[in-house]
């Protein structure tokens, strides 16, 4: 009977309080707890097998980085070229710099003097002249200069003739500003007033007297006339 009555007061208490067997399965885990931490902390980073890693690969820096031109003209330009299968793969060609090309060589003057340069000839002028006698008296006759421009731009001229023995009476130029006559020894020089237009012609006339009609020369900018 004593037995029963224990028993019976035991579970009874624990039904009543049923706290304490929460705070004693508390209390087992915290020990539990606490045993696994210990472990963890003894075995240590050393404990683990730890391979080292491959090494960091390293580059050796030259003395000197090569210049913007250099590597550019050293560096192999990069072709386009067709496989059998039809694809286009690439490959790289040395290519050095490409000189510069000079659009105007002067002509080395000869002799073998790397020094001296060859002086062409000026190109002749556009300007032209055709001569013809428009009238002829006793006393001197009017001769005529028809100066024409082949060129497309307007130009000044200057007209030189010749007449030994004789005088220049007067000059003019038809239908155009009048220029400026200047006697000569021999002749006459007759400077333009206004440039002739490109494509165009004039007619320069003068009056010379005590001298044969045909002069002993005639030129326009250096150029001889026609019709002598």
């Amino acid at each position: 009977m004593r037995r029963a009555s224990s028993k019976s007061y035991g579970t009874a208490v624990i039904a009543s309080s049923p706290w304490i067997v929460v705070s004693v399965g508390a209390g087992v885990m915290v020990v539990l707890l606490v045993i696994a931490l210990g472990a963890y902390r003894g075995r240590g980073p050393a404990s683990f097998d730890a391979r080292p890693g491959p090494p960091e690969p390293t580059l050796a820096l030259p003395d000197q980085w090569p210049s913007s031109a250099t590597a550019t003209a050293a560096s192999p330009s990069r072709r386009a070229s067709p496989t059998p299968s039809g694809r286009v793969t690439s490959r790289s060609t040395p290519e050095g710099p490409t000189p510069a090309r000079s659009s105007r060589t002067p002509s080395p003057a000869p002799g073998g003097d790397e020094g001296a340069v060859l002086l062409l000839p000026p190109t002749a002028s556009p300007l032209s002249g055709r001569y013809r006698v428009v009238d002829e008296s006793r006393g001197g006759f009017v001769g005529e200069v028809l100066v024409s421009n082949a060129s497309r731009d307007g130009r000044a001229w200057t007209a030189r003739l010749a007449f030994p023995g004789g005088r220049l009476g007067s000059a003019w130029i038809e239908g155009a500003p009048q220029g400026t006559a200047t006697r000569t020894d021999d002749g006459f020089t007759y400077r333009s007033g206004q440039d002739l237009a490109g494509g165009a012609s004039l007619a320069l006339r003068f009056y010379v007297q005590h001298a044969g009609s045909r002069p002993a020369s005639c030129t326009v900018d250096g150029v001889a006339c026609h019709g002598l």
